[in-house]
This record gives structure tokens, C-alpha cells and sequence, in this order.
């Protein structure tokens, strides 16, 4: 999404029971039930249920809504995967709402608009409510103090959820929660041609279109033809997942894929070589032995096949101190790294 200024007269160590879960539908979601609630809209869609659609440069505003006194954080991730942070900003744009109160950005009698971009296709407005200020320093920063909009290092909504989850984890898990609004950005021309987007929640899907490949998911795919299709996608290490699709014109067609990974009995270890199964609650968090990586801690944990002998463990997560010790491994063996921050 672009901004445009326009003067009309002028010119982590958690306390949550689970690991956020990240969404190809929502991008990121408190997987309890917290009783804090927000919701967010753009203008031609007061339900927020819809997909509306916006020419390039047509203005647009955006709406947020609590029913606590809470802190709201808004994001736009665009066709293209272009996040942008659309609240806090420095145009009065302030993120503490009061319960029951609606905001909307930009506010009633401001002397600029806000305007779609020209990356054709999905958006996607995020909400992220929460009952205490979040830390955003390492997602994003205001460059200078004449930077109106701080500049997000994240790019597309998977890396902006897994930032996300870093950001919430310190904090109590009832205290924060989601919203995702949608809208379509199309030319200023009448077209005669569809858009698929295609999100996922894991990174390198790809997309096969009635038997030809399109490209990796999480982007929108433009210029086809009105019909009905056949879809695959396609990850390493999960189930392919098929469906059939129908595209119509100057329309793009929303398809959101939560993979299931395939569960395959571990082989047999060979001689002198053992399972360490590594515990952690920082999910993400990358581990070295001796001095190879070898995969992220996820659902809580990673077990990884070891030789038998003195094993050089490293965990490192931003926000944690790196965590670095050594295990002599004689048998199939468990520990459990909290890394202190």
C-alpha cells in the first residue's frame, strides 16, 4: 500500500500455554480464546467478512474497534508483499483506543488521505490488539524524525507473523489478539482477466494451475483467463493439497492453504548414532551442533540424530541470549534449553 499525502487546500520468556499459531487465512492467531476482542474494516465493508474491491489510487480508510482499553497495532501486507505499518504513525495516527470506541485512519477532518497502492491484487489489514504497549524495535523503525510511516523489516505476511510471535510472546497469552480485514486492488481499466491469490502457512509452496506451474504461493498470479480449474500446492515435507477454483473476471480469487505435515516413522538409527531431543519453549529458535544447523524448534521442540561422543549444543533466538553447551552422548537422550533474555 502507498501513502500519499495530499492538503486539499494546499497542495522473551512466555507465560503462554501455547506458541502462536501462524495462519494462511488470518496471518497470525492466539490459538486461546482471550477475552479481549478487536475487529478491523475498510470502508466498503462495514462486516468484515468481505473481499472489496479498490482501484489503484482510490482512497481508502480503515477502522479499528476494542472491546477493552487496549493498544492497537495495524499492518498492510499488499499483493506483492509489501508490509506497510499503518498504525502507530506520525500523522496524529495514535494507537491507544478506548474500549467501545472505533478509530479510523485516516481520522474524520485530517488534512491528507490514505490511497491504494499500484501492486494489483490481495490485501490483507492486520489488527493486533493488546492490553500492554508492544515492543516493535526489532520489526520496525522510524528511520528519521521526519519519517511520517516507520519502515517494517519484515516482507509478506509470513515473516511479518513470525516477527509477530516474537513480539507477543513475553506477554501473557489472554492479553493479545487478531483481526484480518481483505480488500482487492485492480487497474483503473476494465479488465478482462482474474487474479488467484494463493497463502499458505509454510514458505516455498508452489502452485500448479490446471497442470501448469504459476510460482510460489503467498502472491497473487494475474492475467487469467475467467474459468474453472484444478489447483495443486505443493511444499516439501507435507501432503499436496488439491481443490478446483473458478476465476471471473476483474475478480481475484482468495485460496488460503494450512498445511498438515506428513508424519514419517523415524528410521532406525544406524550404529553409534542416537536421538537428542531438544525442548524448548521458543519456537523458531535455531539450533547449532557442532556447529551445524540443523532445524528450528517448533511445536515445543526438534529431535535430531546425533553420533555417539561430545556434541557442541547452540540455541540462538532473537531477544535470548545465545544458550551454548556440550553433552556427551552415549544414548538416545532428551534436554530441555529455556534461554535466558
Amino acid at each position: 500500500m502507498k501513502k500519499l499525502l495530499m492538503i486539499p487546500a494546499a497542495m522473551l520468556l512466555s507465560t503462554a500455554a501455547a506458541a502462536p499459531r501462524i495462519s494462511a487465512q488470518s496471518i497470525i492467531v492466539n490459538p486461546t480464546q482471550p477475552d479481549l476482542s478487536v475487529s478491523v474494516r475498510v470502508n466498503k465493508d462495514s462486516s468484515g467478512s468481505g473481499n472489496p474491491t479498490y482501484r489503484v489510487g482510490e482512497n481508502i480508510t480503515i477502522s479499528t474497534t476494542v472491546n477493552r482499553d487496549a493498544y492497537v497495532y495495524l499492518f498492510n501486507v499488499d499483493a506483492n508483499g509489501e508490509v506497510t505499518q499503518i498504525l502507530p504513525n506520525r500523522l496524529g495516527g495514535e494507537n491507544f483506543v478506548k474500549a467501545n470506541t472505533t478509530v479510523t485512519f485516516p481520522r474524520p477532518g485530517a488534512n491528507f488521505t490514505f490511497t491504494v497502492g499500484e501492486d494489483l491484487g490481495l490485501n490483507k489489514v492486520l489488527a493486533l490488539a493488546s492490553l500492554t504497549p508492544l515492543n516493535l524495535d526489532q520489526l520496525s523503525t522510524f528511520k528519521s524524525q521526519q519519517d511520517q510511516f516507520a519502515t517494517v523489516n519484515a516482507r509478506g505476511q509470513n515473516q511479518l507473523a513470525q516477527a509477530l510471535s516474537i513480539v507477543v510472546n513475553p506477554i501473557p497469552q489472554n492479553s493479545w489478539v487478531t483481526d484480518t480485514a481483505f480488500f482487492t486492488v485492480v487497474s483503473q481499466n476494465p479488465v478482462q482477466t482474474g487474479s488467484l491469490f494463493v497463502g499458505t502457512n509454510v514458505a516455498n509452496a508452489t502452485v500448479i494451475l490446471n497442470g501448469q506451474r504459476l510460482g510460489t504461493a503467498n502472491a497473487t498470479f494475474s492475467n487469467i483467463r475467467p474459468g474453472t480449474y484444478p489447483v495443486r500446492v505443493q511444499a516439501p515435507g507435507y501432503r499436496d493439497y488439491t481443490t478446483t477454483i473458478t476465476i471471473r473476471a476483474g475478480v481475484t480469487t482468495n485460496l488460503n492453504v494450512d498445511f498438515a505435515q506428513v508424519v514419517t516413522p523415524a528410521p532406525a538409527p544406524a550404529p553409534n548414532q542416537y536421538t537428542l531431543a531438544i525442548r524448548s519453549n521458543v519456537t523458531g529458535a535455531r539450533v547449532f551442533i557442532d556447529g551445524r544447523e540443523v532445524g528450528t524448534i517448533q511445536n515445543g521442540g526438534l529431535n535430531v540424530t546425533v553420533a555417539r561422543g561430545s556434541r557442541e549444543v547452540v540455541l540462538i533466538a532473537p531477544g535470548y541470549r545465545t544458550f551454548v553447551n556440550t553433552y556427551n552422548v552415549t544414548s538416545n537422550a532428551q534436554i530441555t534449553i529455556n534461554p535466558a533474555r
